[in-house]
């Protein structure tokens, strides 16, 4: 059994006195958060402040207070846990990394909620907006 690990986070921006969530458009066509591997020497949130960077163009502030873990298999034989935590942005300028991103949205939550493609990532999205609205 192969081990993979990612992390990324719920990203939002504050657009008009309301938080917005970051969603994009992968490449291979479904919706999601940003997210990638584990590189050697970095810790959780080092590896999703670089690839919300690589993704999207966006320097962000982690919040590491909020932690979830989402468990699935992406091929027989592999078992991957992807963390996320929560970004905040200043700036809502993208620029998506053509390799894997199609498209970038800052959405409001339910708009955002409704255009992910996997319950898992939902699921922490609600847990997200959930930790915010304390």
């Amino acid at each position: 059994m192969k081990y993979e690990k990612s992390c990324g986070a719920v990203v939002y921006a504050m657009i008009a006195g309301k938080r917005h969530y970051l969603i994009e458009k992968m490449r291979h066509g479904h919706y999601a958060m940003p997210k990638g591997h584990v590189e050697a020497g970095e810790t959780e949130a080092q590896t999703a402040e670089r690839e919300i960077l690589e993704e999207t163009g966006l320097a962000v502030k982690v919040d590491t207070r909020f932690r979830e873990v989402t468990t699935y298999s992406p091929a027989p034989n592999v078992t991957k846990d992807v963390i996320f935590f929560i970004a905040k942005t200043e700036k809502t300028t993208t620029c998506a990394q053509p390799e894997e991103v199609d498209r970038l949205f800052f959405l409001p939550f339910d708009s955002a909620l409704e255009l992910l493609t996997y319950e898992n990532d939902r699921e922490v999205m609600r847990k997200a907006e959930a930790y915010l609205s304390k």
